[in-house]
């Protein structure tokens, strides 16, 4: 009973809490709805920032990795720090200064209507079929390990995750249509914190208890029983036999993980409409690199936790069994009262990625495509309306594909980030090319975009050539550069672009921007070095 009345507490404090703080705001403008109104903090940008991007693929799939492989996976967290550095100094400046609301705004400034068209497309697609199932998916996992629904209520463990997915999936939908952007940062920003508090508990409780009341006696436990997982370089091959199935070996970094991290913290739409909605730009940059302070941290929480189960359960979860390793951590060590407490924040964390993507895939359709081409003189009100049922009828969707994740061979963050390459490499080339490559044309970004869809899905996904699919990433992001150049030369580019100022917000950037970029840097280059050679 306990445990479900902590939960119940901490869930309606969240929603309390945000629909206090919306009670004045006018939520049926496009800038009220999809942007906050302009009216976001660092603090709030960080912390639903954080929450958008962590959620239970990332407490299960990525402590499930780490318990099997190591901390070889930081690297998908230490250097998203270095990608929001490059947001806080260079593009997200770039975007509050043009006063986006999308990112396919700027390529149809760029280029033409027709790509801001085709990547909206892409990213609509890419959030129904790959991080909204995944997203609902880990999250019943999670909630069903360590709640046990279906023995509560007496149910097979299936109908347990249907239902917990259906569950997750109305509350989410409804987060995301009657409150807007607004809203889903100020639940994002609670439960972020919160998840922050419960998650730095498993790894202390655990430590507590193996050390015997001192948790560096316990991490000295921890260390000498399996050392060569506290190494956060890989040396699994990346090239040739093996290659395919190696989890994140040291050289990737250097090629297709840059554009990914680059892609997801300075492009991705469902993290960057939080510095859109920025009262100013020093809060956009506090926001973004205070979250590169928190994705420093965060390990602390989605990976240790994983090694310390590999303590206490030895290599008997090794293989399909791995994604239940951190519910099984979580239930020996946390005290029962407090269990009631750690599932509202998995829940949060869920509801969190969950409404924060839907939330973006409506901004994108209702301006990107319901005011463009089908209703070209609706109304702000009206088109809020279509951003509303878009959410709605995405959520259905989602919620009727996640059970169909089960079993993924790699484990759930393997397999999202292997779904996501066919998407993000292409859009982040585009994006990239819209900044640094003028020469770039409108019909050779097309191209791109096309080249770089059909040549992941055709080297990762049907020849299945002996590469890390990270190297397939880089491979891809340097022949699309190529493709949209020459095809630009036989198609140039005719419109001028110049980004300026159309006063959306205060250009006054934050004076400790650089000095914390630099920080974060230092920090991100000490931990491969100090953990390296462990």
């Amino acid at each position: 009973m306990i445990q479900f009345l902590s939960f119940l507490a901490f869930t309606a404090f969240v929603a309390g809490y945000s629909t206090w703080q919306l009670r004045k705001d006018k939520l049926n403008t496009q800038d009220g709805y999809f942007l906050g109104g302009r009216s976001l903090t660092g603090i709030v940008i960080a912390g639903s920032m954080l929450l958008t991007n962590i959620s239970t693929e990332h407490l299960i799939g990525m402590n499930g990795s780490a318990y099997e492989n190591g901390m070889i996976i930081i690297a998908w967290e230490v250097t998203s720090a270095l990608a929001l550095v490059a947001a806080a100094i260079y593009f997200v400046p770039r975007y509050l200064k043009m006063g986006l609301t999308t990112i396919p705004e700027f390529l149809e400034k760029r280029f033409d209507g027709w790509t801001r068209t085709f990547i909206a497309m892409m990213l609509i697609i890419s959030f129904v079929t790959t991080i909204l199932p995944i997203v609902l998916y880990s999250g019943a996992l999670g909630i069903e390990s360590v709640f046990e629904i279906s023995d509560l209520l007496k149910i097979t463990k299936q109908q347990g995750l249907w239902l917990t997915v259906i569950v997750v999936g109305v509350l989410g939908a409804v987060y995301a249509i009657f409150g807007g952007l607004k809203m889903v940062a100020y639940t994002d920003t609670i439960n972020g914190y919160g998840l922050l508090v419960a998650g730095l508990l498993i790894p202390f409780l655990a430590l507590w208890d193996i050390g015997d009341g001192n948790i560096f006696t316990g991490l000295s436990k921890v260390f000498e029983v399996a050392p060569e997982k506290f190494n956060v370089v890989s040396d699994e091959v990346s090239v040739g036999e093996g290659a395919r199935d190696a989890t994140l070996p040291f050289s990737v970094l250097f090629t297709g993980l840059i554009i990914n991290q680059l892609y997801f913290w300075t492009m991705h739409q469902s993290i960057v409409q939080r510095a859109l909605g920025a009262v100013s730009i020093k809060e956009a940059q506090k926001g973004l690199l205070y979250t590169g302070v928190l994705k420093i941290l965060i390990p602390l929480v989605i990976v240790l936790p994983g090694v310390i189960a590999f303590y206490y359960f030895g290599d008997s979860f090794y293989g399909d069994a791995r994604d239940t390793i951190y519910p099984q951590l979580v239930k020996k060590v946390l005290p029962v009262w407090l269990t009631g407490f750690f599932v509202a924040v998995l829940v949060g964390a869920v509801l969190s990625t969950f409404n924060s993507t839907l939330n973006s895939a409506a901004t994108i359709f209702s301006l990107g495509f319901y005011k463009r081409y089908i209703n070209t003189r609706a109304d702000e009100s009206r088109v809020v309306w279509i951003g509303k049922m878009t959410s709605l009828i995405l959520a259905v969707f989602s919620i009727l594909i996640a059970p169909f994740v089960a079993n993924a061979p790699d484990g759930l963050y393997q397999l999202l980030q292997q779904l996501n390459g066919i998407f993000f490499i292409p859009m982040a080339t585009v994006i990239l090319a819209a900044f640094f490559f003028p020469r770039v044309s409108a019909m050779g970004a097309k191209v791109g975009l096309v080249f770089g869809l059909l040549f992941y899905i055709i080297m990762n996904f049907v020849i299945q050539v002996d590469l890390h699919f990270v190297h397939i990433w880089g491979i891809e992001f340097v022949l699309n550069v190529i493709v949209m150049h020459v095809v630009s030369n036989f198609s140039p580019r005719t419109n001028t672009f110049k980004i300026t100022d159309v006063g959306a917000v205060e250009m006054e950037q934050w004076r400790f921007a650089k000095p914390l970029s630099w920080a974060l840097v230092i920090v991100t280059v000490l931990i491969y070095i100090l953990l390296g050679n462990v």
